[in-house]
């Protein structure tokens, strides 16, 4: 499992896309920070920013773009055509040749995600905070260390959310589209939450309050269960994904 889990990282690695999913997510919510640090610290000289707590968590939510792209181009990457001269054949039909058990292929996949991602969630939080503090000094005090571990686990889930509904797909364009419009365009999710108090519950409406105290949502959701609430979402995707690819086709 250990060189499956090895081949699956060179394979995601290899991708020019996941790549620029890691430029654009480590990037991303630091610069971010920079441009907005004018307007920050006038508003903290106004005294309009009455809770300085969220500075910088917030900016993270903007990075969630890498994480979505290295959950899709992992699944997506395996459907496209692996040359013109055998349009019909997909980069899948040769991973199954050299993995047959489909299952063991998803575990070492998911491993691979997982781990690529958690790093890259880690060095993004840990520069987007540092960023903030030395920037804006004491007015931005330090985030428990569960805070910032709960970004980073919501950033691996938010990439396990991207995978497991491509892999139910099977396509790349729906998923990136609509994961990457709701998270740095229009949530859609956050203007259901105007609609019905259940939209709350949401993936990323709910995971979004495991690090960020003042979400202003209808519902509020202890950290701890937002976790949970995420959680289930995720593997509750993941397991329809994992029984539709045990059972399809190629």
């Amino acid at each position: 499992m250990v060189r499956l889990i090895r081949a699956e990282l060179r394979k995601l690695l290899g991708l020019p896309t996941a790549w620029i999913g890691l430029v654009l997510g480590t990037l991303t919510a630091p610069v971010i920070v920079l441009l907005n640090a004018p307007y920050t610290r006038r508003a903290i000289a106004a005294g309009t920013l009455t809770d300085p707590s969220d500075l910088g968590m917030r900016d993270l939510g903007v990075g969630l773009i890498g994480p979505i792209i290295l959950g899709v181009i992992v699944v997506s990457s395996e459907y496209t055509s692996t040359g013109p001269d055998t349009p019909g054949a997909r980069q899948l039909t040769a991973t199954l040749v050299a993995v047959p058990d489909r299952l063991r292929l998803l575990v070492a996949k998911t491993t691979a995600l997982v781990l690529v991602v958690a790093v890259q969630a880690t060095v993004t939080t840990a520069a987007t905070l540092t960023l903030t503090q030395v920037l804006h000094g004491i007015h931005a005090p330090a985030p428990a260390p569960a805070r910032v571990a709960a970004a980073i686990l919501y950033w691996t889930l938010t990439a396990l959310l991207a995978y497991a509904i491509t892999l139910i797909t099977r396509n790349g364009i729906v998923p990136l589209t609509l994961l990457i419009i709701n998270s740095s365009v229009v949530s859609v999710s956050y203007l259901l939450t105007k609609v019905t108090d259940l939209a709350s519950y949401l993936p990323d409406i709910a995971g979004a309050q495991m690090f960020i105290g003042t979400a202003g949502f209808p519902v509020e959701i202890a950290p701890v269960t937002a976790g949970m609430v995420m959680t289930a979402w995720v593997v509750a995707l993941l397991g329809l994904g994992a029984v539709l690819f045990q059972r399809r086709d190629v």
